[in-house]
């Protein structure tokens, strides 16, 4: 059967291409795809080799023993940039109703506090992640994908810490020094949940979205080292 991969950040720089076929047999496993990547795309075969990939199959990290089917959307995730330890999140007692944004479009701390703010709001922090160092940063994301993860990871930490509003926003394209490329908000009745809320989620977002930098000065770029995320 034939499937298409999409590909993105530095294995779509080697690959020339944002998406490829292979040719595989039906009842193939993400490890047999892996496999046919490497060997019928040859520019593949060194970065599969020396990097640790992961490939979301219906926008959901697939482990390499899952079977594929015809018409599956499959995508290779390169190590994504940022990281942290994973955390063992516990039984999740609660429910969470979050604000997730991805968008080349600026972002704003200020208007993400109106709207995790409520009449019960006793504490509310935000964070931002800001362009330092470089002329600017270049944001490639496999939006729908990154949108749910996130989307995810927010439900479990309102959840966990249970917090009254919750947001987040993530930009792509290019943010310059000094711009927000990511605000995370969370408002609860109290600090101590606040904050470990707003820790909890940029961390996993960092570590588990399919996003990725790349550091620009004038023309010259550099794709920013990441960590694999959890299939």
């Amino acid at each position: 059967m034939i499937l298409h991969v999409r590909l993105f950040a530095v294995l779509r720089e080697r690959a020339g291409a944002d998406q490829l076929e292979i040719d595989v047999a039906e009842g193939a496993t993400v490890a047999d795809a892996l496999r046919a990547l490497a060997e019928q795309h040859r520019p593949l075969a060194a970065p599969l080799a020396e990097m640790e990939v992961v490939m979301a199959v219906n926008r959901s990290y697939a482990r390499e023993d899952e079977q594929l089917t015809a018409g599956d959307e499959l995508a290779l995730i390169p190590p994504v940039s940022g990281g942290a330890e994973e955390q063992d999140i516990g039984p999740l007692p609660g429910d969470g109703t979050p604000h997730v944004r991805v968008t080349p479009e600026p972002l704003s701390a200020e208007r993400l506090t109106t709207v995790v703010a409520t009449n019960h709001s006793g504490a509310i922090v935000t964070f931002q992640g800001t362009t330092r160092d470089v002329e600017r940063l270049d944001y490639e994301a496999y939006e729908p994908m990154a949108s749910e993860q996130i989307e995810a990871i927010l439900t479990e930490v309102a959840a966990r810490h249970e917090v009254e509003g919750i947001a987040a926003e993530h930009r792509t394209g290019a943010v310059p020094l000094g711009e927000p490329s990511v605000v995370v908000a969370v408002a609860s009745a109290h600090r101590g949940p606040a904050f470990a809320a707003a820790r909890e989620a940029i961390d996993r977002i960092k570590a588990e979205a399919p996003i990725w930098k790349r550091e620009m000065e004038g023309q010259e770029g550099r794709w920013v080292e990441g960590t694999p995320p959890p299939a």
